[in-house]
């Protein structure tokens, strides 16, 4: 069997290495940090660990499947794995607020009509019946087949166009090119309903003034799939991912960065290290920003001209997000949810400031923006029962305007999340015995999954590129960001090279 050189130790690159380790090869990882999970990160302090990552896991069966294609352990025999229920608190900037259950649509509804007025639940519940539809459209193409050569008719967005009343009694179709913002203002009328809709797509970077009406399939997934949260946090799931590379034989390398790809007879022949080495290998997986590989190949394109190609303009920088780890003194109250969302006061305020007016000019951090605040109950990440660790997190602008100001800039963005957080958390500036703060950082920006519609905006570069032999995975390729969407990355790179460049996906 070959010898398969992967570039980066994050989801989608380990999850390819362990698929392809099972599948007979020998696999090489080559990661320039000292550890492995990529953005899956965790800061651990005086007994207190918080995760600086995605904080839930959302659609497990990914990592499920990878496990049992991997060995004869499943996932669950690996790390402990729950529900969270209710999988969300939303307060609103009038200060209504609404827990929702866990992947019940049924008690979704019933939540709704509670906390927002009779009608509510049911505006919602039919939005999330369109994005079933877009999503059973989309699922295959888009999560589980190696992005199509004629990728231009994923640029049709299959969110169905909702017939409404027109002039003289007759009934019209909505616009089939609407944007995100767009459906939750005439389909849910309630802008509380629309601030809990556009608040899944700014957790994943995206601009709902202008991503599709399908990106509706995020509140679905999370909604149809719940949210699930392994013991000792999402790290957990990294570090069992990594422990079955190992099991199988992969072999990382930490501290190693890859500075060029080497090629012999028009395809890859193995990676160059900045040390000076030569590692051979028949295939090179790049895990990586497909923007970066251009660099690897001494200027070569990977990618053709009709093909979806990375995008390296300033505007299409993604969002970062800034983050505060908080050890509070006195335990968790009984009563407490995992996760809480603070909504904005002023969300235009908000997506201007992390995305921009249109104007070009500077964007200017919003005073009070949404922010996420997770509080697990789990005595893993606290040193004891008298004790609680709780994380803070929002989308903010790429890096730049929050951390490239001076340190104090900083801290006052951090006092901001701190004081919206305590409309999730009572008394927590009392509580604080420390605090660390995360700036958004390069390397730790936020890829979006990939999204139909738009005219392919929202799609990431394929898997394959023209180079023989030179694979792309992770959130920056097919099918894009998320806990889920990399490991079906892992997957279909895996595909592709035990199958060949002519395999279809699953089946």
């Amino acid at each position: 069997m070959a010898r398969i050189a992967v570039i980066g130790a994050g989801m989608g690159a380990m999850a390819a290495a362990a698929r392809l380790a099972v599948a007979g090869h020998r696999v090489a990882v080559f990661e320039r940090a000292a550890t492995h999970g990529g953005a899956v990160r965790q800061l651990a302090r005086d007994g207190f660990t918080f995760d600086t990552g995605p904080g839930l896991l959302h659609l497990p069966a990914v990592y499920r499947d990878l496990f049992l294609k991997t060995g004869r352990e499943p996932l669950e025999s690996c790390l402990e794995l729950s529900q969270v229920d209710p999988a969300s608190r939303h307060v609103f900037a009038d200060g209504t607020a609404v827990s929702l259950p866990n992947a019940s649509r049924a008690g979704v509804l019933a939540a709704l009509d509670e906390a927002l007025g009779a009608g509510a639940g049911e505006r919602w519940s039919e939005l999330v019946g369109r994005a079933r539809d877009a999503w059973d459209a989309a699922r295959r193409p888009l999560l589980e087949e190696p992005l199509w050569q004629d990728w231009r008719v994923l640029g049709r967005d299959p969110y169905p166009a909702v017939r409404r009343r027109g002039l003289f009694g007759r009934r019209d179709k909505g616009p089939t090119t609407a944007t995100l913002a767009e459906i939750g203002r005439r389909e849910l009328a309630d802008p509380r309903l629309a601030a809990l809709l556009e608040s899944h797509a700014l957790a994943y970077g995206l601009d709902p003034r202008g991503a599709p009406a399908s990106a509706a399939v995020l509140p679905y997934m999370e909604q149809t799939f719940g949210s699930w949260y392994p013991r000792g946090g999402v790290r957990a799931l990294a570090d069992a991912l990594y422990e079955r590379c190992l099991a199988r034989k992969v072999a990382f390398t930490f501290g190693a960065e890859v500075t060029g790809i080497a090629e012999k007879d028009g395809r890859v022949a193995g990676v160059e290290l900045a040390d000076g080495r030569l590692e051979e290998a028949a295939f090179v997986v790049a895990g990586l920003d497909p923007a970066r590989l251009s660099g690897l190949l001494g200027g070569r394109d990977p990618y053709g001209v009709d093909e979806v190609r990375p995008r390296t303009g300033p505007a299409d920088r993604a969002p970062g997000r800034l983050t505060v780890c908080l050890a509070l003194r006195g335990p968790r109250e009984a009563a407490a949810v995992h996760r809480t969302v603070v909504h904005a006061a002023d969300r235009a305020t908000e997506l201007a400031g992390v995305f921009g007016d249109g104007s070009g000019g500077p964007r200017t951090p919003c005073a009070r923006p949404t922010v996420t605040v997770l509080r697990p109950d789990d005595p893993t990440t606290r040193p004891d029962g008298e004790h609680e660790a709780v994380t803070l997190s929002a989308t903010v602008a790429p890096p730049g305007p929050v951390d490239r100001l001076p340190g104090a800039a900083v801290e006052e963005a951090a006092d901001r999340l701190m004081a919206v957080a305590e409309a999730a958390v009572p008394g927590l500036r009392e509580r604080v015995l420390w605090r660390e703060v995360l700036p958004p950082a390069d390397e730790e920006l936020i890829p979006a999954p990939a999204l139909p519609g738009r005219e392919g905006r929202f799609l990431r570069p394929g898997n394959r590129t023209r180079i023989p032999g030179l694979y792309a995975v992770g959130g920056w390729s097919h099918p894009g960001g998320g806990l889920a969407h990399a490991g079906m990355s892992g997957a279909l790179v895996a595909g592709l090279i035990v199958h060949g460049d002519d395999w279809h996906g699953s089946t």
